[in-house]
């Protein structure tokens, strides 16, 4: 499949989970439904081409194999009942399957992924998969487990909605905001999947780093005044500014190497001034703390004027909100930066010895990479080529395996 037919799907496919939901109220059976419909689209589409309204043919599809779907789940226990509940739902006039033209079903999608029956790694999780277009795999690496437990983990998380009698309308105010805090990891977590993709040739997928944030900017747009969701859209467009710069003929180039030329001026004023806005507005959390971080980086004009001290200090008020692995493995590479490498080999040494972040499933392979990098600036250099291949060999990406590999062969 071509990835401008891959993106097409993955656009359309939560506005057509909204549609098959709104009609018939069963997001465990339209999710299965839908999934089956964008795979008959992938086989046919390449071959017959593009329909004119593609979102119409794949609801008309998924509504076909919604009705197959719903009338072999009768034979189980009270699905006379279920059935009934689903014909009524399809009279209630809010009720059509096609959405009325302009709308969009995503952000809708999101709050109900997020339904408080759910408990939140699988509000996360459910979201990833439904609207963020995820795939399982992707979805268990993001959480640090196996892909069979988050398999699972999905299926239960759709059994809940539908026993909880989760219906696609738009939560009250209260509930909206209870739901907050698991919308904005989601975003968080599709966004992160996009800028450094789990596996493949590529080392960024733009078409989950654009959704990620066009669902920020939707949500900002609604909740203006929230400065967290204000900070998460901040941190996206001012990490989203580097992306040009992140690779040259497809191969990774780090930070400190980047052509900061190439970094979008836009972007960053835009994410700059959100982050200002409001900064020490009130309580700060994490998303903040992360912009914030992206701001200093943002404003450096070459990497010897960054302000590694700020940074560092920065992480360590993230660090008492956030403890987790990836934020401590990155206070290490800022102490590194700003007070020397033998500075950082130390806390890396002590994190490990208290946190195990040399064993965590999301800290593993970049602790590796971060300690071989360290080694390499104190002149260690067998060490560190030896930790390079081994991070090397701890990711699936091709593009950092390329760059770990050669940072490795060129010590040798």
């Amino acid at each position: 499949m071509n990835r401008e037919l891959e993106h097409l799907l993955r656009t359309e496919a939560p506005q057509v989970l909204g549609a098959l939901v709104r009609r018939f109220g069963r997001f465990d059976i339209a999710e299965d439904a839908v999934q089956e419909a964008l795979l008959t689209a992938g086989r046919t589409w390449p071959v017959e081409g593009v329909p004119e309204n593609p979102r119409s043919w794949l609801i008309r599809v998924g509504y076909r194999r919604m009705v197959d779907l719903l009338r072999s789940d009768q034979a189980r226990h009270r699905r006379e009942l279920r059935a009934g509940a689903a014909d009524l739902a399809m009279q209630e006039p809010g009720r059509q399957a096609h959405p009325a033209a302009g709308s969009d079903d995503s952000l809708t999608l999101l709050l109900l992924c997020c339904h408080p029956a759910l408990d939140p790694t699988s509000q996360v999780a459910l979201t990833l998969r439904a609207v963020g277009g995820l795939t399982t795999a992707e979805i268990a690496h993001a959480h640090g487990t196996t892909e069979p437990t988050m398999g699972a983990r999905i299926s239960r998380a759709k059994q809940r909605l539908a026993c909880a009698g989760a219906r696609f309308t738009p939560p009250t105010d209260a509930d909206r905001d209870s739901r907050m805090t698991a919308v904005m990891r989601v975003l968080y977590l599709i966004f992160n999947e996009g800028y450094t993709a789990t596996a493949g040739d590529r080392l960024a997928r733009v078409d989950l780093t654009r959704e990620a944030i066009r669902l920020t900017r939707m949500l900002h747009a609604t909740l203006a005044d929230d400065a967290e969701v204000t900070g998460l859209l901040a941190l996206m467009l001012l990490t989203e500014s580097r992306r040009a710069a992140r690779t040259d003929g497809g191969d990774l180039v780090p930070l400190d190497e980047q052509d900061r030329a190439r970094w979008d001026r836009d972007l960053i004023d835009e994410g700059t001034a959100l982050i200002d806005g409001v900064w020490n507005r009130g309580r700060t959390g994490p998303y903040q703390l992360q912009a914030a971080i992206a701001a200093v980086h943002s404003a450096a004009a070459a990497p010897d004027r960054t302000d590694w001290a700020q940074i560092a200090m920065l992480y360590v008020w993230l660090e008492r909100l956030t403890p987790t692995a990836p934020v401590q493995l990155s206070r290490v590479v800022a102490v590194a930066h700003a007070y020397g490498p033998a500075r950082g080999l130390a806390l890396l040494d002590d994190l490990n010895r208290r946190h195990h972040l040399d064993r965590h499933p999301l800290t593993r392979q970049r602790e590796h990479a971060v300690r071989a990098h360290l080694l390499q600036m104190t002149g260690d250099t067998a060490r560190a080529a030896a930790l390079y291949r081994q991070a090397a060999g701890l990711t699936a990406n091709q593009v950092e395996q390329r760059y770990l590999l050669g940072k490795a062969g060129g010590l040798s």
